[in-house]
């Protein structure tokens, strides 16, 4: 569903990313690792139109989305949880819910759905979300974005300083969406166990260039560590 075709994209004359190629299917989670500094965020970036690609093409369920603009790709089913857990700070948990579910037909429903995969979250609806640990902050921002009717999710590092349990129930949560099949993941990951157990397929980046792709099944973990040279 979810194509780039020889990607190239960075900030300015800086060009972070040369090249990079890789498909999301509609109902798959693919993940894409490597170091600190290899461009993963900035490729995550340029999916959503955040960062305009200088070279090559984004493609959406067979359609051409690289000049769109972000809202245009977000009506289209993109849904994006940046890095680092974000939220409105000051609202509380239900206000940030509500925020997006404002002005959808069903969007009662859709609140009451995400609150279910998270009821974490029932504990906290009245606090301020940024009271909230990380961990409920980082399921928030997963809530919020499953509000929007993704057809295709795009996390960057979903747990980033997140304990154990949370990480494992975010975890449990991917799988539970994916296995519907009408939603596709594209997850960016440092922990490895994690990714390769989510994942259906890895990419690894390094220095803005796809190294090394392959299934995550058994024995990929041995692959991945090679290409990352660690």
């Amino acid at each position: 569903m979810l194509e780039l075709r020889e990607v190239h994209t960075g900030y300015g004359r800086s060009t972070v990313v040369h090249g990079a190629s890789l498909t999301v299917p509609e109902d798959g989670i693919v993940v894409l690792m490597g170091h600190n500094g290899a461009g993963k965020t900035t490729l995550l970036r340029a999916v959503m139109g955040l960062l305009r690609i200088t070279a090559g093409a984004i493609t959406f369920d067979g359609q051409d989305i690289s000049a769109l603009r972000p809202h245009a790709r977000v009506a289209r089913g993109l849904a994006y949880v940046p890095q680092g857990q974000h939220s409105f700070g000051q609202l509380t948990t239900m206000e940030n819910l509500q925020v997006v579910a404002d002005g959808r037909s069903n969007g009662r429903r859709l609140v009451e759905e995400a609150l279910e995969r998270f009821p974490a979250l029932l504990e906290v609806l009245d606090r301020r979300a940024g009271l909230l640990s990380g961990g409920q902050r980082q399921q928030l921002a997963i809530a919020r974005a499953l509000i929007t009717e993704p057809r295709m999710l795009i996390l960057d590092e979903p747990t980033e300083g997140i304990q154990p349990s949370v990480v494992a129930e975010i975890e449990r949560t991917i799988l539970d969406l994916t296995r519907r099949g009408d939603l596709g993941v594209l997850l960016v990951e440092q922990h490895i166990g994690f990714a390769l157990r989510a994942a259906d397929t890895y990419y690894v980046l390094e220095s803005g260039r796809i190294s090394s792709s392959g299934s995550a099944g058994s024995g990929a973990e041995a692959d991945v560590l090679a290409a990352m040279a660690i």
